[in-house]
């Protein structure tokens, strides 16, 4: 068979006569769904084959894709002591850049997982891409504060259009045994483009704070050409059957109606996936208050140079990615999946990596920057697997809207890791913000204890009667 991927997309055909028109339609035009390949592959030494490559292929495009998302989002970290000198605005407003951008960015997430389910990937993820890139040039062409918001905020939209693709992808090439695994492997993403960023970022600000925005605007436009031609959407979209082990019925076959029941059922009526968003809002002021704070953190309370302040977020991000990896492996090998369990432990951690950095004084720069990456290390943890947990509670079928529900409270924290923090810092010192993230994370860490009996999975809860395709 032919292995290439036909960029050309269509509308699959209704099923069961024709379909009631739903008020994401114009949408879902715009971002069709790839309709299922004209061949069909059937021998099975073929369709492993072809499975190992299309997933390899699937999990390293989205990997590069979403880190470079993190280029057009996380620079305005480091940008922020400069811009805080240099046009004279202050942390309250700053933070409120961050707050702002943070709000829309969750409800974004969540409003386009919920139409993510049911659109191509590869076209959802580039359109976000491209224009986050161009909110980025006309942020760095800005000077006003109140451009920057706005500017701001809309970047924070379409930024929303970078995880819901990822996650309809992994959900559908990955089977429930191995997305922990395979999600925690795509999640170092995160960490690559945040460490990335920040380092670039680090000695671009020496020469024009503005370079922060506009160069990675450039990489992400030529990545995004990148994304467009090599990322596919469902595998029968390129001959495969379904993984073994998912529902063979796919959300994009459904009408918005029968579709919208499915979500209520198993995400909105889920107390678990309800119980992992609330413990979100607290695993994300943890995250962002080093990732948007981290630079001003280290040259403030520890007298740490910008340029290597930089490398030391970075660090953060790297043990982060570690973190990730072995909680996935855990999770699967030893947890049957139960990513929920994995988490209590690394909240509680991460809560002691904090409070040491913050109490042991500031003498090394390396141990300074080995108790930061601590603390990646653990928070990092629980940030993936409780997207692994949402995903795989709501199936394939509503991932992107599930994990999207999550992020609607992992954004909000922004109003206490952006603005909060800021305000607190500016009134009472570094010290209070240190012991309102121990508080935090002692919150998390019960938030989680709660769904402690959580299933591994959805799947069997609506799976009917015809038999499971074999192939991987």
């Amino acid at each position: 068979m032919a292995d290439q991927f036909d960029p050309v997309v269509s509308t699959e055909p209704p099923v069961n006569g024709a379909r009631q028109r739903g008020i994401f339609d114009p949408l879902l035009k715009v971002f069709q769904p790839a309709p299922p390949a004209p061949f069909k592959i059937t021998d099975p030494v073929e369709v492993s084959a072809k499975y190992r490559h299309w997933q390899k292929r699937v999990l390293l495009t989205s990997i590069i894709g979403y880190a470079t998302f993190y280029f057009v989002r996380k620079n305005l970290s480091i940008a922020m002591p400069v811009m805080e000198s240099s046009l004279g605005i202050q942390k309250t407003s700053l933070g409120l850049f961050l707050t702002l951008h943070g709000l829309l960015y969750g409800v974004s997430k969540f409003a386009n997982g919920f139409l993510g389910d049911r659109a191509n990937a590869r076209s959802f993820m580039t359109f976000g891409l491209v224009a986050s890139a161009l909110t980025n040039i006309f942020f760095g062409f800005s000077s006003a504060v109140v451009v920057f918001g706005v500017v701001w905020m809309l970047n924070g939209w379409f930024q929303g259009m970078g995880f819901p693709p990822c996650a309809r992808l992994i959900a559908h090439w990955f089977s429930p045994k191995e997305l922990a695994t395979k999600m925690s492997i795509w999640n170092i993403s995160h960490s690559i483009g945040g460490g990335l960023i920040v380092i670039l970022c680090g000695y671009l600000v020496v020469f024009n704070w503005r370079l922060c925005f506009l160069v990675p605007a450039v990489l992400a436009i030529i990545c995004s050409v990148f994304i467009w031609f090599k990322l596919p959407d469902t595998p029968p979209s390129v001959g495969l059957p379904e993984v073994e082990g998912t529902h063979a019925e796919t959300s994009q076959q459904d009408s918005e109606e029968v579709f919208r029941a499915f979500v209520v059922k198993q995400v909105f009526r889920n107390k678990y996936i309800w119980i992992v968003s609330f413990a979100n809002f607290f695993v994300y002021i943890v995250r962002f208050a080093v990732l948007d704070w981290g630079p001003t953190l280290l040259t403030e309370s520890k007298h740490i140079q910008i340029t290597h302040a930089g490398w030391m977020v970075a660090a953060f991000e790297l043990c982060g990615s570690t973190g990730v990896l072995l909680g996935g492996w855990l999770t699967d090998r030893f947890l049957g999946g139960r990513a929920v369990r994995a988490c209590v432990v690394y909240m509680l951690l991460a809560g002691v990596s904090v409070f040491l950095f913050w109490k042991i004084p500031a003498q090394s720069e390396w141990l300074t920057a080995g108790l930061l990456g601590a603390a990646g290390f653990f928070i990092y943890g629980p940030q993936c697997l409780l997207a692994v947990t949402a995903a795989n509670l709501a199936t394939k079928r509503a991932a992107a809207t599930a994990i999207g529900l999550t992020s609607i409270f992992g954004y909000a924290s922004t109003v206490l890791s952006g603005w909060g923090l800021g305000a607190l810092v500016q009134k009472y010192g570094w010290d209070a913000g240190f012991k309102g993230l121990i508080i935090v994370t002692i919150i998390g860490t019960l938030l989680f204890l709660l769904a402690w009996r959580a299933k591994a999975h959805g799947y069997e809860e609506t799976m009917d009667s015809k038999p499971l395709p074999e192939n991987v």
